[in-house]
């Protein structure tokens, strides 16, 4: 049996998979998802797994060195665009590697997860509470 956090099998194959600069997306309910691209649904119902969790849980154990959000995500839900802030500066201090934060439209971010290997949906249901994540590596 797997000995770290993640236990989700789909979510441990994409990050075991991903090769530098790979992306993928941790999104809300509402995230339209291309239907070329693999979704791993873990929706359960409103809020359930939240956005936060879920990132906290995927971070323990996949490497990033960028992330890209939506601009409204700052106006529209700000408590929770610090939150997720302050994880990736978390994430910055426990790797020892700086994390490019980037902003695109919400349009330029819909048309960016084409490129995703895999979009995890969530049950967050907060506007906005979405993340491209861009893998870095380890040494």
């Amino acid at each position: 049996m797997k000995k770290s956090t993640l236990l989700n099998s789909d979510i441990a194959h994409l990050v075991s998979t991903l090769g530098h600069t790979d992306e993928y997306t941790i999104c809300d309910a509402g995230l339209p998802i291309p239907q070329h691209v693999a979704r791993i649904d873990l929706a359960l119902t409103h809020g359930v797994p939240g956005f936060l969790e879920t990132v906290r849980v995927v971070l323990t154990e996949s490497q990033i060195e960028g992330i890209m959000l939506a601009e409204e995500f700052v106006a529209v839900s700000p408590d929770c665009h610090e939150a997720l802030i302050q994880e990736i500066r978390n994430e910055e201090t426990r790797s020892g590697k700086s994390i490019s934060i980037q902003y695109l439209s919400h349009e330029e971010f819909k048309e960016r997860t084409n490129d995703s290997h895999a979009v995890i949906r969530t049950g967050e249901c907060t506007p906005y509470a979405n993340v491209i994540f861009q893998a870095g590596v380890v040494f």
